[in-house]
């Protein structure tokens, strides 16, 4: 073999090492699909708990493992969820999906246009398995607040309690990770909501968060997905 032909098979056998190794190296993304109404919709701005969730990552050096997207819409409910889920979330085949909904179900219920606790039931569990066929991880998150009074002083914490029990029902019964937002809100305006106030503690309005709220939020995803 001639020295010129030897030297041309090092070189490729060198060049075929070096992609090796650097598909090796390369490491792929989990992909989180934060899943919901207006409060997951404002999570992707500055200080929303997906923006801190993202800072969280950054600050641990594990950010390039992660990719978060927010799939969040103003106004909608489990049903709304359910029929854009190919588009917005299969689509995109996350690894994960974290599902936030339920303030927009009860609380419509003023305005005639919520959702039945039965019909609520019966949707969320329809989205669980759908993204359960596709070997998507679940995550579910019980509904947070409509108004900050403490001990169940808010007009629909009777309801919200009802749907919370729901998201728990399903998530033990589908084996999905459950993020305890119902109990976080609670516990923290145990113990700092010292005047009882209907919002300004984790709400600006009762409902949508404020930096404090995200934060929590947060903290309490990041616990559950074991990123913190």
């Amino acid at each position: 073999m001639s020295q010129r032909k030897f030297s041309g098979m090092k070189k490729i056998a060198l060049l075929s090492f070096t992609i090796v190794l650097l598909s090796m190296s390369g490491v792929k993304k989990t992909r989180i699909i934060f899943f919901g109404d207006s409060i997951t919709q404002m999570g992707i701005n500055k200080g929303g708990y997906i923006d801190q969730m993202a800072g969280m990552l950054k600050e641990k050096n594990i950010d390039e493992k992660y990719e978060l997207i927010g799939a969040g819409i103003g106004g909608n409910k489990v049903y709304d969820l359910y029929l854009r889920l190919e588009d917005d979330v299969l689509a995109k085949k996350p690894d994960i999906v974290i599902i936030y909904v339920g303030i927009n179900d009860v609380w419509h219920k003023t305005s005639g246009t919520g959702t039945d606790a039965d019909r609520y039931e019966k949707f969320y569990v329809a989205l669980v398995k759908k993204l359960q066929e596709r070997n998507i991880k679940v995550v579910a998150c019980t509904p947070s607040v409509i108004g900050e009074k403490k001990n169940n002083g808010n007009a629909q914490d009777a309801d919200l309690e009802k749907y919370s029990a729901i998201v728990r029902k399903v998530a033990a019964q589908y084996n999905c990770q459950l993020v305890e937002l119902r109990t976080a809100f609670a516990d923290y305006e145990e113990k700092n909501n010292s005047e009882n106030a209907e919002s300004g503690i984790l709400t600006t309005d009762r409902v949508h968060l404020n930096d404090k709220g995200n934060h929590l939020v947060a903290l309490q995803m990041m616990k559950v997905l074991k990123l913190n």
